[in-house]
């Protein structure tokens, strides 16, 4: 039998036949009429190249042949598997499910956002739950979550590709860090004094202006940037060792208050969102519906 001339409805007509040995109560079943399932039963009987059922010699009903008797519990079986594999919904347990979930974003982001939804990973002691973050730098974020490299991508919401599901999670604004016992003081500076101090900024490629610097070009005015680092969280590092400032996120700079005084702005920075995307094929996914929520409702 050539399986590529056969459809699915066709099989399905084939198993209630040999159920029934019977056409009429076998059209009743289908809802189908008899004639269409006499037809049917033509085609099968050509595709097996075996008549399959043959009138009993004694009733109306039919009798199945030596290849029909074969096929039957397969094909019931087959059938069954299929209708199991279409109605199965896989659940979700964190305390039992083994999955890895990997979330593309950025060191800041994983600070204020992914910290503590490592946390609630780890406390569920289920070494088959596994959660990696990886950096954003390099990540072609609309394709790896296609292909499934990533499950996840945290980042500005407003730099979203349009194909994504996309969920807003938060809003945060800049603020000013120095160490303690800073020889300028804790006060607020003038927007002069704030561009002559010494800057070090975050860069992946190496980059000395950001953002904020287009900003301070659009009033006249030029900051003193004298280093770069790639990582948000090597700021406060650089910052206790130096005479540095840096302008960052508040939420990711209040995670360094120990050791750090965070001073206001002199001039205005527009506050970014962040929001969580995912591909559309993993909307319905029990897992990665449970991730997401994991990080709607995150305490940051």
């Amino acid at each position: 039998m050539d399986i590529k001339r056969a459809d699915l409805p066709l099989l399905i007509s084939l198993d209630i036949l040999l159920e029934e040995k019977n056409v009429t109560k076998a059209a009743q079943r289908l809802n189908i009429s008899q004639p269409a399932l006499s037809t049917q039963l033509a085609r099968l009987r050509v595709l097996f190249e075996d008549p399959l059922l043959v009138p009993a010699e004694v009733g109306r009903g039919m009798v199945l042949t030596e290849r029909a008797l074969n096929l039957q519990h397969k094909l019931r079986a087959s059938i069954n598997e299929l209708k199991f594999a279409v109605n199965f919904k896989s659940s979700f347990d964190p305390l039992t499910s083994r999955r890895k979930f990997t979330i593309a974003t950025n060191d800041s982001v994983f600070t204020i956002l992914g910290l503590p939804v490592l946390k609630k990973v780890l406390s569920f002691n289920n070494p088959g739950l596994q959660i990696s973050f990886v950096s954003v730098f390099g990540v072609n974020v609309k394709e790896d979550l296609e292909k499934g490299h990533i499950d996840l991508y945290i980042g500005d919401i407003n730099k979203m590709p349009d194909s994504l599901k996309v969920r807003y999670l938060m809003k945060d604004s800049f603020i000013m860090a120095q160490k303690k016992r800073h020889a300028r003081g804790t006060k607020k500076p003038t927007l002069n004094e704030y561009c002559q101090l010494s800057h070090v900024i975050v860069s992946a490629k190496g980059d000395l202006s950001s953002s904020i610097d287009h900003l301070l070009s659009e009033q006249s005015q030029t900051r003193n940037i004298v280093a770069s680092v790639p990582s948000y969280n090597q700021i406060a590092l650089v910052l206790t060792n130096s005479d540095c400032v840096a302008t960052l996120p508040k939420q990711l700079l209040e995670k360094y208050q120990d050791t750090l005084d965070l001073i206001e702005l002199p001039f205005s920075i527009p506050p970014f969102e962040l929001g969580m995307a995912w591909h559309v094929k993993s909307q319905e996914d029990e897992a990665m519906v449970w991730l997401r929520q994991q990080f709607t409702q995150a305490k940051f």
